[in-house]
This record gives structure tokens, C-alpha cells and sequence, in this order.
């Protein structure tokens, strides 16, 4: 049975950090992961990808504050995130997709496997 779990939300203040971790279990590889993350009110976006060749994507909003990290053996997936400000309070998932692709976009259609989530919350 696969599943995916995230962890290492909190509430923290603009420009704090805050790094995200999600394990999987059932998989045999993953292609692609990604973090995705939904506010109040707004539709889920994607955030950040990383393919199982290295090549990663980001949000523009959070190019140069978040980093994304893939580990093929493990099938784990972590999300370092630096400097945050208040808009980037949601609850962010962790996805995953086996199937192969050439690259792994932030279009949350192109995962199958979601996490339950973990909330983040920065004040100003």
C-alpha cells in the first residue's frame, strides 16, 4: 500500500525557516515528487519538483528561498524553505508519481499519490 507522509510544519515568523520532510512507503521508484501547497480560499499550487535525474522546477515566488531535495534510494523527498514571508501560509503536501516522464511539472493533475499535509503558518 503506498503512502506518503509529511512532516516539520509549524508556525514560524516572516524570515524564518522551516525545512519539510516526506517518507514513503509502498513504492518501488518514484519519477517524480513534489511539494504542493493550498491557503485558505485559493487553489493548490505547485511549489517546487524534483525528477529522479536531479532536475528540479520551482514556483517563481520561491526561487532562491526554497530549496528542493530528492532521495532516489529512500524515495524520500524534503523541502528546505528560507526566509519565509506570510504569503507562504498553506498547508503543503508532498505527491508522487512512478510512471515515467521527461520532467516533472507543478501541475498537481500529473500526480497520483498525495500526502495528507502539514501546515505551515508565518506572521508578519
Amino acid at each position: 500500500q503506498v503512502q506518503l507522509v509529511e512532516s516539520g510544519g509549524g508556525s514560524v515568523q516572516a524570515g524564518g525557516s522551516l525545512r519539510l520532510s516526506c517518507t514513503t512507503s509502498g513504492f518501488d521508484r518514484t519519477i517524480c515528487m513534489g511539494w504542493f501547497r493550498q491557503a485558505p480560499g485559493k487553489e493548490r499550487e505547485g511549489v517546487a519538483s524534483a525528477h529522479a535525474d536531479g532536475s528540479t522546477h520551482y514556483l517563481d515566488s520561491v526561487k532562491g528561498r526554497f530549496t528542493i531535495s530528492k532521495d532516489n534510494a529512500k524515495n524520500t523527498l524534503s523541502l528546505q524553505m528560507s526566509s519565509l514571508e506570510p504569503n507562504d501560509t498553506a498547508m503543503y503536501y508532498c505527491a508522487a508519481e512512478p510512471r515515467f516522464k521527461l520532467w516533472c511539472s507543478l501541475w498537481s493533475w500529473d500526480y497520483n499519490y498525495w500526502g495528507q499535509g502539514t501546515q505551515v503558518t508565518v506572521s508578519s
